[in-house]
């Protein structure tokens, strides 16, 4: 009897920063079917490694020295870690803004050719919400969160027209398991459809810096995602399911953050003084 061996993993090492937050517990597990072996970071506590398969380090994205040692013999990245509501500009500078930077020196001096970098629907945060947006649209980050994935997107420009470093930048929406309010009937994105969209920025060929909204198939959509088709991003799941339970809530005044912009209530938030 001949025993069939497991077919081939596409990687055999892949890093998850983040690992500790919402979206990177949901990931953690996903990125198995992707890679031998998982490498799961944060600065927070994480579950425990569960074999050998799941390797669990602490760090640090602010100290490169430790961001370089994490980045050994890892084949591709999937950058979720940093702060991800809006904070002070020096809380968001030392995670998001010089993290961001340390991912991507590790990637270049460990030869890393992938990087899916979790960016955010808030570097176009104050175009009102009747706006039809797509990847070339000028940014209009709505806080410094937003100043930093608006960063982190031209660091992916950079590193690959100088290094060859791919990247799809994700300019997520909101990532929860049903939406939570009126704004996130447009910008809701299932668990399921962030995998998938998680799946193509990985496996996607030749995608040099690519940006794609991250939003399910949703009835209201303020994004375009036609720059981004060669990646095969084909959302499932919709928003439309939670209707009549969001529309029993109260509507938001009409001249309130979440009524006026894509960004919400990020476009008030602070200053933080």
């Amino acid at each position: 009897m001949t025993t069939q061996r497991p077919a081939q993993k596409p990687f055999r090492r892949i890093l998850l920063t983040g690992a500790a937050g919402g979206l990177g517990q949901i990931l953690r597990e996903a990125l198995h079917t992707h890679a031998d072996i998982v490498r799961s970071s944060d600065i927070s506590p994480m579950a425990p490694s569960h074999g050998e398969h799941d390797e669990v380090i602490n760090c640090n994205l602010a100290d490169k020295a430790a961001v370089l040692a994490l980045a050994t013999d890892v084949d591709a990245i999937v950058h979720l870690g940093g702060i991800s509501v809006e904070r002070s500009f020096e809380e968001i500078l030392e995670a998001n803004i010089r993290g961001t930077f340390h991912i991507y020196e590790a990637a270049r001096q460990h030869g890393i050719k992938r990087i899916v970098f979790a960016s955010s629907n808030h570097v176009t945060g104050f175009y009102p919400q009747d706006a039809q947006l797509d990847a070339h649209s000028q940014r209009r980050p709505d806080g410094y969160y937003a100043l930093s994935k608006a960063y982190g997107e031209d660091l992916a420009t950079f590193y690959f027209h100088r290094y060859g470093i791919e990247t799809v930048s994700l300019r997520i929406g909101s990532s929860f398991p049903a939406p939570r309010n009126l704004r996130m009937m447009s910008t809701w994105l299932s668990y399921a459809d962030l995998q998938h969209l998680v799946e193509r920025a990985l496996l996607s060929s030749e995608v040099g810096h690519s940006v794609v909204y991250g939003m399910s198939a949703n009835r209201e959509q303020w994004w375009n995602n036609r720059h981004a088709q060669h990646l095969g991003f084909t959302p499932q799941d919709s928003s439309e399911v939670f209707r009549a339970e969001v529309e029993q809530q109260p509507r938001p005044a009409a001249d309130a953050p979440d009524s006026l912009f894509q960004g919400g209530a990020f476009t008030v938030a602070g200053p933080f003084n």
